[in-house]
């Protein structure tokens, strides 16, 4: 049985070798320099992040036997551990991560930056049967519980519409300090375990919608507000209160936004830098080709099925040779090894230096004939020239390329047992994987939750299988990197462990585990408002609201409100139809200001959440009408005696409106006192002309102007808007008269002296 394990334990690793052997390829005399940068890596955090191995890729044209022994540097703040190496034509190289600790003020918000977790508790408000008294439920601190009393009615209908205000106090609980996520106050997300506990308070904010007051006494709310307040819903009456037809239950209730305050303490790593070497690039032409296996994934894979299907790219890099027009074709050849099945070919016409191909086989389960099957595979790749190239050693008209790899079925489970190992393994060489996780330390029940464990990691080699253990969850994860699984309802406030053991190519293992703790799942509801939020322009407000997959939002229980706060009304707000069940729509604000939506979602597990954002409407600015001419002309007797005054339009929408009519206007100081206040203004032209030229006759001083009409530079909502929403303005507004005079003359005689 030991001898057996061994076996397999080669055959894992036997199954994944890639080997690729080049049959043309020269090493030239003349080295050159060559660098790759590690990846800047900042912020990480936990034991398992002080060091770290990165696998680099070498520049294009670059192949790992070129690289001068002995020539491998880094550069950098950090730290190296042990030798820089090239492993499977990348540049290995494993960093100390450079170290930092720090104390700092943390919020902690509900899911995301500036987010607060909200409570809405409230009081039990009873009209009678009588439809004037009211009876008014109110928590009183000292006893710990809530008390009655009855109180006669102030208004004068029947039944009473309204109780009497009355000064309350309700109690809430704030949700559970590890429900929260971190933030600093750069909105960089600061991790639970760094948080210091004892340093953790209750951060209230101003309640929603009305004056109202709150104190925290033994880490609960106690909010003193008066009834009736804004926010209500209908509420049963209890079995022992009296019936009859004006008996009604109300629950005025409150909203109030809460934080938590924090000190946390965090040790983080990063790392940068570079790695340098020198390498002998190839002087003539040479085939770099590799072999990838892409399915089975993992290799080797257990049958399940009929049979098991295999993918294989075939890559060709043509080094040291740069006439890519002498390139004839790339040819591709792939075939089962030892089998009977004839080569599969495919070629490649276009002039690249580099090619690919893949190709598909499967493998029948009847071929699985023991428990471990391994089906090798050749592949070739050639590339042919269409002239001679001439190299070192002679002429070539093609070069070739010749690699293995291989594809691995068991029948049974997998030989190889994890988590656990055998009672009397066989040491194998290497290094152990290190296995990670990452995975929320929350989730709602109800909600599908992410698993990953790609950032595992061999130190000496690759990772070949993974193998979970998710207690409590529904659904499960196969053996891959990542998966999904939830949690009911009925493990709300539990928290379970996840376990992740990775095995790597030489069988060695490695495991870790987290912990997830099942939260309420409630609704987030969120509103997000789009457009150009400019007065008459087009706003789309959408709901973005979400809830756990496994427990909608109701949509016929979605309430949606848009009031105005400063500078416009209610009246000021237009849009068509209703904002019942609201998924999106256009809203159109007649002036600008201040305004507020809300909404109040519920879901079907019977949880509610609200939201509130304001937002400003910006005003649409007036365009600006200006332009230039002369500020003298003289009249031409070879053109009629008309003088001819040039003008160049220079008008604007300082924001982006678009000008669409330009109205030309002049008046003529025909008394010549001076004013032009009794003279009439006479068009001279309606079209939209930024450049024109004003015909004047007589002699004298005239008056110029130009009014511009604009058009909507965003998008607007026609049924709203009219003309007159379409602002204008004249130069007489925006330009001083000086620069809108001209004054026509008589040219002066010309004089000659000559006698």
């Amino acid at each position: 049985m030991k001898n057996n394990k061994i076996w397999i334990l080669a055959f894992i690793v036997a199954c994944l070798l890639l080997q690729p052997t080049s049959i043309y390829s020269a090493q030239s005399s003349d080295a050159k320099q060559g660098s790759v940068s590690v990846p800047v890596t900042t912020g990480l955090t936990g034991s398992e992040n002080s060091a770290k191995t990165f696998y680099l890729d070498l520049p294009n044209g670059v192949t790992g036997p070129a690289i001068k022994a002995g020539t491998l540097k880094y550069s950098g703040n950090n730290s190296i551990v042990g030798a820089i190496t090239v492993e499977n034509g990348k540049i290995k190289v494993t960093l100390k991560g450079n170290v930092k600790d720090e104390t700092f003020p943390v919020s902690g918000a509900d899911g995301s930056f500036g987010k607060p977790f909200k409570t809405t508790p409230g009081n039990s408000i009873w009209r009678y049967a009588d439809g004037r008294r009211w009876q008014i439920n109110d928590y009183k601190e000292d006893k710990g519980y809530n008390v009655s009393y009855n109180k006669n009615a102030e208004d004068y209908g029947m039944p009473s519409g309204t109780p009497p205000p009355t000064t309350v106090t309700t109690k809430a609980d704030p949700v559970s300090p590890s429900t929260a996520t971190w933030y600093r106050a750069d909105q960089t997300r600061v991790p639970s375990s760094s948080v210091i506990q004892s340093s953790i308070k209750l951060d209230p904010r101003d309640i929603i919608g009305y004056t109202g007051s709150t104190s925290i006494k033994n880490g609960r709310f106690l909010i003193t507000y008066q009834v009736p307040s804004a926010q209500q819903r209908a509420e049963q009456v209890s079995d022992g209160f009296d019936k009859g037809q004006w008996v009604e239950g109300r629950l005025y209730y409150v909203t109030l936004p809460y934080y938590f305050n924090a000190q946390a303490k965090l040790t983080s790593y990063s790392y940068a830098g570079t790695v340098t070497f020198d390498y002998s690039p190839p002087d003539q032409a040479t085939l770099n080709g590799t072999a990838t296996l892409e399915k089975p994934s993992p290799n080797p894979i257990k049958l399940e099925g009929s049979k098991v299907d295999v993918k294989i790219n075939v890559k060709g890099e043509l080094l040291g040779y740069v006439d890519s027009s002498n390139i004839e074709e790339w040819v591709f050849y792939a075939k089962e090894k030892n089998g009977t099945a004839k080569a599969d070919m495919k070629k490649e016409y276009s002039k690249l230096l580099t090619a690919s191909k893949s190709f598909d086989y499967s493998i029948p389960a009847s071929r699985v004939v023991n428990d471990n099957f391994k089906q090798d595979y050749t592949l070739t790749v050639i590339i042919r020239f269409k002239r001679p190239v001439v190299t070192k050693t002679g002429t070539i008209t093609s070069l070739e390329q010749s690699m293995e790899v291989s594809a691995g079925v068991y029948k049974k489970d997998n030989p190889v047992s994890y988590p656990s190992v055998p009672s009397t393994p066989t040491k194998p060489e290497g290094k152990p994987p290190i296995a990670r996780i990452t995975a929320p330390k929350y989730i709602k029940a109800g909600s599908d939750m992410m698993v990953y464990g790609g950032n595992s990691s061999d130190p000496d080699g690759y990772i070949t299988d993974y193998a979970w253990g998710t207690p409590g969850a529904e659904g499960g994860i196969e053996n891959t990197a990542r998966g999904y699984v939830w949690y009911t309802r009925d493990k709300v406030g539990e928290t379970f462990p996840i376990t992740l053991t990775v095995v790597d190519n030489d069988g060695m293992t490695g495991s870790t585990s987290t912990e997830v703790t099942v939260i309420e799942p409630r609704p987030s509801a969120d509103l997000e408002i789009s457009g150009s939020l400019k007065q008459n322009r087009k706003t789309t407000l959408t709901n973005t609201s979400s809830s756990p997959t496994r427990f909608p939002i109701i949509k016929s229980r979605t309430q949606v409100t848009i009031s105005a706060v400063s500078g416009g009304t209610n009246a000021d707000i237009k849009y068509s139809g209703s904002l019942a069940e609201l998924e999106s729509k256009d809203v159109l604000f007649k002036k600008p200001g201040k305004y507020r939506a809300t909404i109040h979602v519920e879901n079907t597990a019977g949880y509610a959440s609200d939201k509130e954002i304001t937002f400003d409407i910006i005003p649409d600015e007036s365009p600006v009408a200006y332009f230039a001419m002369p500020i003298g002309a003289y009249r031409d007797p070879t053109n009629g005696n008309k003088a001819v005054i040039s003008i160049d339009d220079m008008s604007f929408s300082s924001d982006k409106d678009n000008i669409i009519k330009r109205i030309w206007e002049y008046r003529y100081d025909s008394n010549n006192n001076g004013s032009f206040i009794d003279e009439s203004w006479v068009q001279f032209s309606d079209e939209n002309k930024t450049r024109l030229n004003l015909e004047l006759y007589q002699v004298g001083k005239y008056e110029v102007r130009v009014t511009v009409i604009e058009e909507f530079g965003q998008p607007t909502i026609e049924d709203f808007v009219t003309d007159a929403d379409r602002l204008r303005t004249s130069s007489e507004a925006t330009q001083n008269v000086i620069e809108r005079i001209v004054e026509v003359n008589n040219r002066p005689p010309e004089v000659d002296w000559d006698f």
